[in-house]
């Protein structure tokens, strides 16, 4: 194959379909779908809940109020 064709077929895969790219949608839903299927996060929010009822608990809860209020002063500039 000649360097001019392979030249033309990269550039017709990486076309710029602008916004509301369906090819970033649908390999962006298929990468969420199989982070799903895979148990990933079912095994994240049981370490999260195992982390909150444990030791840190108290540390971790004072820094989500931190962050919070730190959002709500960010909105309110």
């Amino acid at each position: 194959m000649s360097e001019a064709r392979k030249d033309d077929q990269k550039t017709d895969q990486m076309k710029n379909e602008g916004e509301g790219n369906r090819t970033a949608d649908r390999e962006y839903r298929e990468g969420v779908r199989r982070h799903v299927q895979s148990g990933a996060p079912e095994r994240a929010a049981a370490e999260a809940e195992q982390a909150l009822e444990g030791a840190e608990g108290e540390e971790l809860r004072q820094a989500e109020d931190k962050a919070k209020d730190k959002a709500k002063s960010r909105k309110a500039s």
